[in-house]
This record gives structure tokens, sequence and C-alpha cells, in this order.
């Protein structure tokens, strides 16, 4: 099968992005990125042979979007940097917080992982307590990034006064006082400042000696 010259895995895998940022996930299919960028469906098996494939290829491509081309030497700003733009990656395509948990690691979600564990290098911590850690961060983006994707709940107040009258919700009642609760415009920034501080409690002696 010959290949048509203005194709290539990559522009399959940001047709594919650009689709399911427009339409959702469920609608990027072969058919549907042939049409956007207007060549034949089976030219595209050439650069990707399955469905799989094509989830693996987007998700590459994603992770692409996460690498830094920089980095600040001190770790705490590092992680700070590559938190930041996990966040804004996945708040870029809500839709792959719950689509692409299948896809298989690409050579960028690698090149991710090496980013990340470079920044650690000079510290403490054991390989374990680096994954972990790791780990735990990208709960947290992952986490805050569905937060902010999903619908603003509905409260309804007059029930929520009603439950703080009955006395059963002291510590709300204070915490709410006369409305709802205070506007945190900086959550995310506190909660990898928390993290990042735990992480330093338990490695005190960050920089070794170069």
């Amino acid at each position: 099968m010959s290949r048509p010259a203005q194709l290539s895995r990559d522009k399959i895998a940001a047709a594919a992005l650009a689709i399911a940022d427009a339409e959702g996930f469920p609608a990027v299919s072969m058919r549907r990125i042939a049409q956007e960028m207007g060549v034949g469906t089976m030219s595209l098996y050439y650069y990707v042979k399955t469905k799989a494939d094509l989830v693996a290829a987007m998700d590459d491509a994603l992770m692409g979007e996460v690498l830094a081309p920089s980095l600040p030497g001190n770790w705490r700003e590092a992680l700070t940097v590559i938190a930041v733009r996990t966040r804004d990656a996945f708040l870029r395509h809500p839709w792959a917080l719950s689509s692409m948990l299948s896809a298989t690691p690409g050579v960028n979600a690698m090149r991710h992982m090496e980013q990340c564990l470079q920044v650690l290098a000079k510290t403490t911590m054991t390989t374990r307590e680096k994954f972990v850690f790791l780990a735990t961060i990208d709960d947290f983006v992952f986490g805050y990034a569905l937060r902010e994707a999903a619908l603003e709940p509905k409260v309804d107040m007059n029930f929520v006064k009603a439950q703080l009258a009955t006395g059963a919700f002291p510590r709300l009642k204070e915490a709410l006082g006369k409305g709802r609760p205070p506007a945190m415009p900086d959550r995310f920034q506190m909660g990898l400042r928390a993290l990042l501080d735990l992480a330093s409690g338990r490695d005190r002696g960050v920089s070794r000696p170069q």
C-alpha cells in the first residue's frame, strides 16, 4: 500500500484529537478522520492498524503536550511546571480523562516519566518512593481536572440551610457562615504545594553535592 505524501501518524493523531475535542471521543473513527483529512479511509491503515493503535497514537500526541521543553533546576519548581502542563493538557482534552485510560503508553509517556525521574534524581528518595510520589501527584492532577471538567453541581441551599439549622453540622455551619464555601481560585497550587511540602519533609537533604 502506497503512502499519501500528506499523511503521517502524527497528523492522523492530531486530526483525531481535534475531532474528539469538537465532537467527543465517540465521534472518532477512521472514516471520520479520513473525511476530515480529505483522504481515503484505507490510506490511514498504513499508519494506524487498529482502533487501539489509533488510541495509542492519540495518547502519544497528548503526552507530547505534557512534555516540558525545559525545566528549572529546583525539583519543586520543575515538578510544578510538569503538573501544570499535565493539568492544562487534560483541561484542553477533558474527554481523555475517561476515554484514554486503556491506551498503550507510547514514547512520549516514557519521555514524560524519564523527565519526572530526572527531576528527582538528586533527591534522597528511593526508587519506590519516587514512583509513589509521582503517582500521587498524577492522582491529584487527574482528580482536579475531572472536577474542573464536570458540570457545576446544583446546590439546594434551602435544603442545606434546613439541615444546618438542626444543629447536627456545627463545623459545617461555622465554615459556611451564611453562604456558600469560600472561593478557592488557587486550590490547584495550594493542593500541589501541600504534596510537595510532604515530600520535602521526607527528603530534608534534597540537594546532594554535585
